[in-house]
């Protein structure tokens, strides 16, 4: 699996989830964030969470600490 980008920002990540119905897939999260014009590293980060059903927020916030482990 490639390296997700170790610069993102939980507050900057959840701003660009505004909106988002949980619990909710990558692909709605995704499409959520494109909604709200995230950049490109918090696209790139999604893109490479894993494929699940997210329960909240804070579950997706999990994946940022989760990806500097490899």
């Amino acid at each position: 699996m490639a390296e997700k980008p170790a610069s993102i920002n939980p507050i900057q990540l959840q701003k660009h989830l505004k909106g988002v119905d949980y619990p909710a897939t990558r692909e709605s999260l995704m499409k959520g964030a494109k909604k709200n014009k995230a950049d490109k590293a918090v696209m790139e980060f999604l893109e490479q969470i894993p494929e699940q059903e997210y329960s909240s927020p804070a579950q997706v916030t999990k994946q940022i600490s989760g990806s500097k482990k490899k």
